[in-house]
């Protein structure tokens, strides 16, 4: 690995001059025009009658593939443009236009659908038996399942034409909003302006009078901004109600459970295995109070450290630490990573501008990976990056499959960032050079069980019930407020002495339109990881290669499917999901053992 890893990532590689880049315009109009192409290709198709007749789709769906991964190269380019620089007004035009093509794609995936759907079952059986297609039976089944509990192709396409300015435009207005977002703080004796994105850092900080300013500010400044993104919230919640009211369904989980290719049944399951195994956590928020010298932790406490003995972490010792941890399970996992940094596919530079959070992002025409965050040196850091790489292998893995294959779920991509983040965060745990370290580290792994058992689970309660008074009208300001906190106070069985009312407008995943429900596949994806963790220990050496073959599977099966081929697992029993929430268990007996004699 390189001794001088930067910190910002190369854009340049992929299309030269950034947002202002004429290749990239060019090569945005060569794609829209093969799209026009196979749009009037698909449109002038009629479904067929006979094995024989299916063979003229052949060269269609390959040329289907290859715009696709041409647009999954423009999509995830200008995503890594708009998130380097909220301030780049071509980046936001160049989504507007991405938006259209993207419509474009749609439109043409459900004219395709309409063909599978109107094809008679005999003829379709055949059709995904041939040679040329068996690869793609799994995907092209699901898509003509679908494609039965739709509205007619020329209303799906009206749908997808209008979601461009009201749908897509209603969040990227979010985006417009969050850009605006300025926190004064004070630092060093001066006062900066921080952008939503290192604020929010700040309230993770070690000093409880830092965090706690900061929060303040953070609930006031998106105070500033609710009527905004209230706004935003209403129309998106509105404009999916409308949609599956007009496709007759009347269940809110539906597209989400489908998109994700799990059951109601397993997500209850998962759900209530958590709910009854919260104590364990409340045990621990008990003693990290205590240790914070307070009788109950408020908001702002929850992922706070107990201490400042990890110190700062530099970002070259993140990338070996990583890449170290990585090799012991996997060298394959370990050369990814250790190729992603030395080709500087990551950005992680602290500076103003950047958007919050991080994420990983496929550019499938060129088989690379783009990793955003905004690093700060501290140990949540190493495991957001580490949680960000984790996505970036899973996608390397499916690289060499179909493009339709390669359509995996958030929940199963969810799965593949986590254990990668939990490799790093237990071997960092056992490898700590004393015990001070090593509780700050345990502590920290503990705390992102908090959020997955009890963070996401109120944005889940929150979500869940928005959609529901959502169907009476719009909801005010104070009605969010309110539903968001009632959410957390549930979620956190009441253990906390504040919460954060505004929590719905700051958060991202509220308002992306392209998975509805950004929030369980979270915690599918964390307990799913926790159980094949706990598999993986048990089993050692050779379970790498077991790992890399369910997640090459993650674009052609269901989650039950794979747990039962790969894990030999029911996921809509408890057992599976037992074992995971048991490893968060010892955790938290180690924790409460390590800090028995500091209270």
């Amino acid at each position: 690995m390189n001794k001088d890893l930067k910190l910002t990532w190369n854009l340049e590689s992929v299309f030269p001059g950034g947002s202002a880049s004429a290749e990239f315009d060019t090569f945005l109009h060569s794609l829209e025009q093969d799209l026009k192409s196979l749009q009037g290709e698909i449109k002038a198709a009629k479904a067929p009658a006979s094995p024989k007749e299916t063979e003229s789709f052949d060269g269609f769906i390959e040329a289907l593939q290859g715009t696709i991964a041409r647009f999954s190269e423009a999509s995830a380019f200008v995503s890594c443009l708009q998130a380097q620089n909220q301030q780049d007004k071509k980046a936001v035009q160049l989504g507007g236009r991405l938006a259209t093509l993207r419509a474009l794609i749609s439109g043409i995936m459900t004219d395709f659908d309409h063909i599978l759907r109107s094809t008679d079952d005999e003829t379709f059986a055949q059709w995904i038996g041939r040679d040329q297609v068996r690869q793609l039976a799994f995907v092209l089944s699901e898509s003509r399942d679908q494609a039965r509990e739709m509205m007619s192709p020329d209303m799906e396409s009206l749908a997808l034409d209008l979601a461009i300015d009201g749908y897509h435009g209603w969040s990227s207005m979010y985006d417009t909003i969050v850009s605006h977002i300025q926190i004064p703080f004070e630092e060093n004796g001066e006062t900066v302006s921080l952008s939503a994105g290192q604020a929010a850092n700040k309230l993770d900080s070690p000093d409880k009078e830092t965090r706690e300013s900061m929060f303040v500010k953070w609930e006031q400044a998106w105070s500033d901004k609710a009527d905004f993104c209230g706004d935003t919230l209403n129309h998106l919640g509105g404009f999916r109600l409308k949609l599956y009211g007009r496709r007759g369904w009347d269940e809110v989980l539906k597209e989400p459970l489908e998109i994700n290719r799990m059951s109601r049944e397993t997500l209850d399951a998962m759900w209530n295995v958590i709910q009854d195994n919260k104590q364990m956590l409340l045990q621990y928020m008990e003693r990290k109070a205590k240790l914070l010298g307070q009788d109950r932790l408020s908001w702002v406490d929850v992922e706070a450290p107990i201490s400042k003995s990890s110190g700062t972490i530099s970002y070259q010792e993140a990338a070996e630490t990583i890449v170290e941890q990585f090799r012991k399970f996997s060298p394959r996992m370990a050369d990814f990573a250790e190729m992603a940094f030395d080709k500087s596919w990551i950005e992680a530079e602290d500076r103003p501008g950047k958007r919050p959070g991080g994420f990983c992002t496929s550019l499938k025409l060129s088989k690379e990976t783009r990793i955003f965050m905004t690093f700060s040196g501290t140990a949540s850091n190493v495991s957001t990056l580490a949680h960000e790489l984790g996505h970036g292998y899973h996608q390397h893995l499916m690289n060499e499959l179909p493009i339709l294959n390669q359509r995996y779920a958030m929940n199963v991509a969810e799965t593949a960032s986590t254990f990668a983040e939990m490799i790093v965060s237990d071997a960092m745990v056992k490898s700590a050079a004393d015990e001070q370290e090593q509780l700050a580290l345990l502590e920290d792994k503990i705390q992102r069980s908090v959020a997955f058992y009890m963070n996401i689970h109120a944005r889940f309660l929150f979500e869940t019930r928005f959609y529901e008074k959502r169907k009476s009208g719009l909801l005010s300001v104070q009605e969010l407020n309110t539903l968001m906190e009632e959410a957390q106070k549930e979620a956190y069985c009441d253990a906390l002495s504040s919460y954060h009312p505004h929590f719905w407008a700051s958060k991202l995943h509220f308002y992306i339109t392209g998975v509805p429900f950004y929030n369980f596949p979270y915690t599918f994806g964390y307990m799913f990881s926790t159980g094949i963790y706990a598999l993986a220990l048990q089993e050692g050496a050779g379970f790498a290669d077991k790992y890399d073959a369910l997640l090459r599977d993650t674009g052609v099966m269901t989650v039950e499917e794979l747990a039962k081929k790969h894990l030999n697992a029911d996921l809509t029993g408890r057992d599976f999901w037992q074992s995971a929430a048991d490893l968060t268990a010892e955790d938290v007996k180690q924790f409460l053992a390590m800090t028995d004699h500091l209270v």
